[in-house]
């Protein structure tokens, strides 16, 4: 069975692009905290490239944006390419079935109007101007660290 199911925050605005036969698709990258800190204390966060397809595609670019807190559920896929030396080089994607959006409307839209994200990366917590008694992950205890020198 090939089944990934990931809790996450965007990276970057996604884009929709279209294959040579118009079929609509997204591709965009996930942060997502590690369950553990590193030796100075620090989360570390893994980040996964996720493709959507279709209708999802559209729905992703639309309604989300960087920052944006998804639900995704999909499938692990493999490739390959040859890099501009020769060298053969390995790919794993999360192709996915089914994203959520995990913010109300109007959570989404006060970060887009802030120009803020909802988190202090840096701190690990809520940043002050958060209502954190409507959210439903408020208890989960971990936040999304994201290094800037991944961000768009």
């Amino acid at each position: 069975m090939n089944r990934v199911s990931l809790v996450g925050r965007l990276t970057a605005k996604p884009e929709l692009r279209h294959t040579g036969s118009n079929l609509p698709y997204t591709k965009f990258t996930v942060a997502i905290n590690r369950t553990y800190t590193n030796q100075a204390g620090q989360r570390e966060a893994d980040f996964i490239n996720v493709t959507a397809w279709r209708k999802q595609a559209e729905n992703v670019c639309n309604f989300l944006d960087k920052g944006s807190l998804v639900s995704i559920d999909g499938r692990l896929q493999t490739g390959s390419y040859e890099d501009k030396d020769g060298n053969k080089r390995y790919t794993m994607d999360v192709v996915a079935d089914n994203v959520q959006f995990l913010e109300s409307k109007q959570q989404a839209r006060e970060r887009s109007n802030d120009n803020v994200t909802p988190y202090d990366y840096q701190n690990n917590q809520p940043k002050n101007n958060v209502n954190v008694e409507n959210d439903p992950f408020a208890e989960f205890g971990d936040s999304v660290s994201i290094d800037d020198n991944f961000l768009d």
